[in-house]
């Protein structure tokens, strides 16, 4: 993985923010919340592959977005956003994909087509295990998402030759360790991590030591780990605003 690039993180824009960057002026932006386990995924990608001088990060406020943000940047008015080449584009599993296709840096799938097909298995699962961890929040997480908590901790024991998803992997001159899957999955673990421990005292690592030694292992990565929220403010800003959560994010 190439070196990891230490920075300053700007300042989050809100209501009060009364215009945007200078859009389409060549500068590639990714628009985030701090607090959004969805934009988080691509903010780790984009660390992963050392492009941080590449690509500038715009914070927004969820709950005081800019007029504009709206208006001239993204009409779905959601985070993540990508704007690059005269455009933006949102949706995070798609921006992924577009970091990986259309950036150097280390790689974030694998060549193995096996590694490959359980890959798109464990993507395409990421809004089923997401679905169920939101909606258990108002029931019993307990017994609602032991069964997605599982799903993963099995998908784990499916490559012996390191501790995420896909075990690790050597692609051209880069020797990666986590993959997209491991982006995709990681903000959303530890979100619910620490909401299932605060509010319901809930360990979601009991009886899943596969699952404990990925968290081990992902907190290891400087590229996830400046993008992490306070966790007491991560889980006091879920559980203010958990019935509005899935139109804030997707």
């Amino acid at each position: 993985m190439s070196s990891f690039v230490k920075e300053d993180l700007p300042p989050t824009l809100d209501s009060t923010s009364l215009e945007p960057p200078p859009l389409f002026d060549g500068t590639t932006r990714l628009y985030i919340a701090y607090v959004c386990p969805y934009a988080q995924r691509v903010w780790i990608a984009r660390n992963y592959k050392g492009l941080q001088d590449e690509i500038k990060l715009v914070a927004i406020d969820l709950g005081s977005k800019p007029t504009w943000y709206k208006e001239k940047v993204y009409p779905e008015n959601k985070v993540p956003s990508l704007e690059h080449n005269n455009k933006v584009i949102g949706e995070s599993l798609d921006l992924l994909k577009y970091l990986e296709d259309n950036f150097e840096g280390p790689k974030l799938l694998p060549n193995d087509p096996s590694k490959q097909q359980f890959a798109e298995e464990l993507l395409e699962y990421t809004d089923t295990f997401n679905k169920t961890m939101f909606t258990s929040i108002k029931g019993d997480p307990v017994k609602e998402t032991g069964s997605a908590f599982d799903y993963l901790e099995t998908a784990l024991h499916k490559f012996e030759d390191g501790p995420f998803f896909l075990g690790q992997f050597r692609v051209c001159d880069y020797f990666c360790l986590c993959c997209r899957v491991d982006i995709a999955y990681g903000p959303f673990i530890r979100t619910f991590q620490l909401i299932f421990q605060d509010v319901f005292k809930y360990d979601i690592t009991a009886g899943r030591p596969k699952l404990g030694a990925w968290i081990e292992e992902i907190n290891k990565i400087d590229a996830y780990m400046q993008t992490k929220y306070d966790p007491a403010k991560l889980v006091e800003y879920f559980k203010k605003r958990f019935l509005v959560v899935l139109h804030a994010f997707y």
